[in-house]
């Protein structure tokens, strides 16, 4: 009996949530403002914890923030907040919690300036995604010199939870960037979109 082999990933697991993360969103130009505003808070929500986590809790997050509909958000009052507090799956963190609220009205602030937070957001990067050539996650960086540009411009317009780290992860889950390993199955994959 002939064994399927597995295909190259960024990183090794078993585990399907991150599989299906890594093989279908992380690293795939998104333009949908909506889907935009979603990584943001996510980004906001992992600061200090782990992305596998975030994943787990993505669903229960989803649920509890209005499918993380900005519009929503921004109208969010203390009721909702401790409605937050007592949701079941999420992170708990009042901070956090208040930061999405927060964030969600600089994002309409911004799409209202801009047309879409995307024109806003995309600039960044000149308006397509930079592909880097890494072959191991190690040569990863944590941080850019457009992470910390987009963090200073975020926070100057009110943004919180935003810092140049958090700035670079959206910019790998949005396809900002293509850090996929040279190695890695998708890293092809994704210039050919």
């Amino acid at each position: 009996m002939c064994m399927q082999k597995k295909p190259n990933r960024c990183w090794e697991t078993e585990d399907s949530l991150h599989i299906k993360y890594h093989d279908e969103e992380w690293g795939v130009p998104l333009h949908d403002d909506n889907k935009l505003f979603e990584f943001l808070v996510l980004g906001g929500f992992q600061a200090g914890l782990s992305w596998w986590l975030i994943l787990q809790r993505r669903d229960a997050l989803r649920e509890a923030f209005d499918n993380f509909n900005p519009c929503k958000i921004s109208q969010y009052s203390s009721n909702d907040i401790e409605r937050l507090l007592e949701s079941k799956g999420i992170i708990k963190n009042k901070a956090k919690i208040n930061s999405a609220i927060n964030n969600a009205r600089a994002f309409l602030e911004v799409k209202k300036e801009f047309k879409s937070f995307d024109g806003f957001i995309w600039r960044f990067v000149d308006g397509r995604t930079r592909i880097n050539f890494f072959s191991k996650l190690s040569d990863l960086p944590a941080e850019t010199e457009e992470s910390r540009t987009m963090s200073k411009e975020l926070r100057n317009r009110g943004f919180q939870f935003v810092g140049p780290t958090i700035c670079y992860a959206f910019m790998q889950a949005t396809g900002m960037v293509n850090d996929h390993l040279v190695n890695c199955f998708r890293y092809y994959e994704l210039q050919k979109q």
